[in-house]
């Protein structure tokens, strides 16, 4: 891609690494591009950081269409900057676009931008132990039209924000509460894209959580109410009679990229120490227990490798 850039003229002074927050503070400058069906996607550009203008009938506003990302840069040692293995989250941007019916960016262009976006505003990236540049693609449909259709026009944005850790109390341990009631996504449902929708449906669980002292919701299916499905901001692992097991990707969970990357590694330690299994919750107790044999992680040799 020929990316334009434009620099701004008024450069933000870095926020202190204590008071980073999570998503809260942002760097000078973001990455458009434009779609249509006529001319693909066209116009990419870096620019200053600045609000955006969409018609009130844009799609994304009424039917959802819209999909994102999330990834982090690192400050080495070396005082150098490397992202941890993007190539996967674009693949992954690509597949929920496919599944939400949204204008696919290559992933080779995604991650362009993101590199091309990251080296502008390097000096954002914190080098504090526990922080991280937070890195937020997002695509979404931008046709005018009221009426239920695909989408035939779209933008996709990036945007960089510098982070410490998402929970207030650091690295210390969450406490996290079993939903019982809301479901957050069933198979054949949008549970493995990253899309907006699914985080909406969980908003009702996580302020009832939040209320109640814990930080984090523990989904169950949406059929049976009764086996783990996945956290309300991440995937799940647990570690039962010296294995480490995550539930399945049945098509309702998120395929994380820390999740494959912890499988990959420990699938690499003898003996085999990994896998994804169907897990049920009692309600009542809400304790996890296992029920029915366990789907083995794939060999290993058919995982990509992580260098």
């Amino acid at each position: 891609m020929n990316i334009r850039v434009t620099k701004t003229t008024h450069p933000m002074e870095l926020t202190p690494s204590d008071k980073l927050g999570f998503g809260i503070h942002y760097t000078d400058h973001m990455f458009i591009m434009d779609y249509s069906d006529e001319k693909g996607w066209y116009d990419p550009r870096i620019i200053p950081f600045q609000n955006i203008s969409l018609s009130p009938a844009a799609c994304v506003f009424h039917y959802g269409a819209e999909v994102f990302e999330g990834l982090k840069a690192y400050r080495r040692p070396d005082g150098g900057v490397q992202l941890f293995r993007p190539w996967d989250n674009m693949e992954r941007l690509k597949n929920s676009c496919i599944r939400m019916g949204l204008p696919v960016v290559p992933p080779e262009d995604a991650l362009e931008a993101v590199k091309a976006l990251v080296k502008v505003d390097e000096r954002f990236v914190p080098s504090e132990p526990g922080t991280s540049l937070y890195i937020r693609p997002f695509l979404f449909g931008t046709d005018a039209k009221l009426g239920l259709h695909g989408v035939h026009e779209a933008m996709f944005i990036v945007v960089l924000s510098p982070v410490g850790s998402y929970f207030d109390n650091g690295m210390e341990p969450v406490k996290i509460i079993v939903e019982t009631e809301d479901v957050r996504a069933v198979r054949g449902g949008t549970g493995e894209a990253k899309c907006g929708g699914n985080y909406g449906a969980s908003n009702r669980a996580g302020e009832r959580a939040f209320a109640n002292g814990y930080s984090q919701v523990l989904w169950l299916d949406g059929v049976e109410h009764k086996y783990v499905e996945e956290g309300g901001g991440m995937n799940v692992v647990f570690k039962i009679g010296g294995k480490i097991v995550t539930p399945m990707l049945t098509g309702s969970i998120l395929p994380g990229i820390t999740r494959r990357s912890c499988l990959q590694l420990l699938r690499g330690r003898p003996p085999r120490s990994a896998s994804s299994r169907w897990t049920s919750c009692l309600r009542r107790r809400r304790t996890a227990h296992w029920r029915r044999p366990c789907a083995s992680v794939p060999p290993r040799s058919s995982a990509p490798s992580a260098s």
